[in-house]
């Protein structure tokens, strides 16, 4: 009987990792790397660049701000692959993308 509780722990202990890596929906700080290829326009903590969007003639909204904030992640997510307005689309893996938009919940104010 001890012998299969053992086996059971061991199995429990040796697949812990990958379960975890399975489950991980994105990571604020992994996404705040793919973010960097944005902030030329939304600035490096998501509060718009004033510059570019004058240059653009188009308003960038803060990201942490309660408008953006109140989208859900589809949304995010069809914004990010699909662009919108003068926003052209982004391509990203799907683990990018769900890190993206950890780090994008994270600058919520």
């Amino acid at each position: 009987m001890q012998f299969h509780r053992f086996m059971w722990i061991w199995l429990l202990l040796a697949w812990f990792p990958l379960l975890t890596l399975a489950l991980d929906n994105g990571g604020a700080e992994k996404g705040k790397e793919v973010y960097n290829r944005c902030s030329v326009c939304h600035g490096a903590e998501g509060e718009g660049n004033e510059a570019m969007a004058k240059m653009l003639k188009v308003a960038i909204p803060a990201l942490g701000s309660k408008e953006v904030q109140a989208l859900d992640d589809a949304a995010l997510k069809k914004i990010i692959l699909e662009g919108k307005g003068k926003m052209q689309p982004v391509k990203l893996p799907d683990q990018e993308l769900s890190d993206l938009i950890a780090f994008l919940r994270s600058l919520k104010k």
